[in-house]
C-alpha cells in the first residue's frame, strides 16, 4: 500500500467508525488551511482529507483493507482530496468536524402520528364501586374520507417540488474562515416534504384530516378512584396526512355521593343518636350500596364509635374482594327538657349516683404537629 491511512489518521486498524469521525475532526480543526496557513500543513490536511473519504466509506474501506486503494484506483490518489467530490466526503462532514452537528438529508413524511386526547368523564359512586359501562361523545380529528388522508383533492395527486428537486432541501454556498461553506436548509417551497400539493383537498384543505364527533363505548372498572385515567388506543386525534391516531384517556372524576365519604376502598358515615338510644341500645336502617341494611347499636355505645360493615365497601381495582363500610356514631345530647323529662333525668341521675359528678380528667388530644415535635425531641 502507498499510504497507511489508519497511521494517517493516527487510528487502530480496528477502529470503529466513530472513532475514525472522531481522530478526523481533531485533525480538521488543527490542519485547516484557513486555520493554519503553512504549505506542508495544506499537504498533510489534504491527506487526512483522503484517508476520512476512504475510512468513512464501508466499500472503499474495504477495497483499501483487501490491499487495494480506491482513490488510486479512480486516478485520484491521496491528493485529490478537497471540498470537491471525492475529497472531504460532502459538506456536512466539515460542518460536523468543527461544529459537531450534521444536517438531516431527504424530505419528511407528511405522514405523522396523532396527538393523544384526555376527556373527563364524571361517574356515581355505585359505578366506580361495582364499574359501568358509558358511551362518551368525542370530538377529534379522523382520516378525511374525500381524499383517504392523502391531501390532494379527487383526481389530483402531490407532484416532486421543482425548486428542491424532491430532496426537502436546498443548499446555499456562504464565505466563512473556512472559506466557501455549503449549508442546507428545508426547501421554503415544499417546507421539507420534497412534495407539493397543487390542488389541496376542498374538505380538509390539504391536512389529510378533519373534525368529527363519534360516540364510543368505554368500559369503566370496578374499583376506580378520581384521577384514574383508562387509555383507549387508537382513538386519540388522526395524525397530518391521514398518520396513525394517538390514544384517548378518560379521567374518572366520581360524584360526591350525599351519605358516604369514601377513603380507598373503603366508605365511611355517620349516624346521629339521641342519648337515650345509645345508652339503651337499637337498630337503625340504612341504605348502603348493596340495599337496606339493619345497624345493630349495642347498648352503652359512646359517641365517636365505629361500627364496621365488613365488605360493603368499593371493589378492589387489582384484586379480589371489597372495602369496608364504617359507621361512625355521634350521640347526641339533649338541649332542650320539658319539666317531665328533667324530673326523669334528675331521678335516673339520683338512682346512678350521678348528681354531682367529679368528671375524669387525661391530657388533651395532641395534633399531628405536636406529636412530631415531642418525637423529634425525645419526649
Amino acid at each position: 500500500m502507498a499510504t497507511d491511512y489508519y497511521a494517517v489518521l493516527g487510528v487502530r486498524r480496528d477502529a470503529s467508525q466513530d472513532e475514525i469521525k472522531k481522530a478526523f475532526r481533531r485533525l480538521a480543526r488543527e490542519l485547516h488551511p484557513d486555520v493554519n496557513p503553512d504549505p506542508k500543513t495544506q499537504e498533510r490536511f489534504k491527506e487526512i482529507n483522503a484517508a476520512y473519504e476512504v475510512l468513512s466509506d464501508p466499500q472503499k474501506k474495504q477495497v483499501y483493507d483487501l490491499g487495494g486503494d480506491p482513490l488510486s484506483a479512480s486516478g485520484g490518489g491521496a491528493g485529490a482530496g478537497g471540498f470537491g467530490a471525492g475529497g472531504f466526503g460532502n459538506f456536512s462532514d466539515i460542518m460536523d468536524a468543527f461544529f459537531g452537528t450534521a444536517s438531516q438529508r431527504g424530505p419528511r413524511s407528511r405522514t405523522r402520528r396523532g396527538q393523544d386526547a384526555m376527556i373527563r368523564l364524571e361517574i356515581t359512586l355505585e359505578e366506580a364501586a361495582f364499574g359501568t359501562t358509558k358511551d362518551i361523545q368525542v370530538d377529534t380529528a379522523v382520516v378525511c374520507t374525500t381524499c383517504s388522508g392523502e391531501g390532494a383533492a379527487p383526481g389530483t395527486s402531490a407532484q416532486t417540488c421543482d425548486m428542491c428537486r424532491g430532496r426537502g432541501e436546498v443548499s446555499q454556498v456562504t464565505r466563512s474562515f473556512l472559506g466557501q461553506v455549503m449549508t442546507s436548509r428545508p426547501c421554503p417551497q415544499c417546507q421539507g416534504f420534497g412534495t407539493v400539493v397543487p390542488t389541496p383537498c376542498p374538505e380538509c384543505a390539504g391536512d389529510g384530516r378533519v373534525r368529527s364527533r363519534r360516540t364510543l363505548t368505554v368500559k369503566i372498572p370496578a374499583g376506580v378512584d378520581n384521577g384514574t385515567r383508562i387509555q383507549l388506543a387508537g382513538e386519540g386525534e388522526v395524525g397530518p396526512g391521514g398518520g396513525p391516531a394517538g390514544d384517548l384517556y378518560v379521567e374518572i372524576h366520581e360524584v360526591p355521593h350525599e351519605v358516604f365519604q369514601r377513603r380507598g376502598d373503603d366508605l365511611h358515615c355517620t349516624v346521629t343518636l339521641p342519648m337515650t338510644a345509645a345508652s339503651l341500645g337499637t337498630k337503625v336502617q340504612l341504605q348502603t350500596l348493596d340495599g337496606l341494611e339493619d345497624v345493630d347499636i349495642r347498648p352503652g355505645t359512646q359517641s365517636g364509635q365505629s361500627i364496621p360493615l365488613h365488605g360493603r365497601g368499593v371493589t378492589h381495582l387489582r384484586g379480589n374482594g371489597r372495602g369496608d363500610l364504617i359507621v361512625h356514631v355521634e350521640v347526641q345530647t339533649p338541649t332542650k327538657l320539658d319539666p317531665e323529662q328533667e324530673r326523669l333525668l334528675r331521678e335516673l341521675s339520683k338512682l346512678r349516683g350521678e348528681e354531682r359528678p367529679q368528671g375524669q380528667f387525661q391530657p388533651g388530644q395532641q395534633g399531628l404537629f405536636s406529636r412530631l415535635k415531642d418525637a423529634f425531641n425525645g419526649r
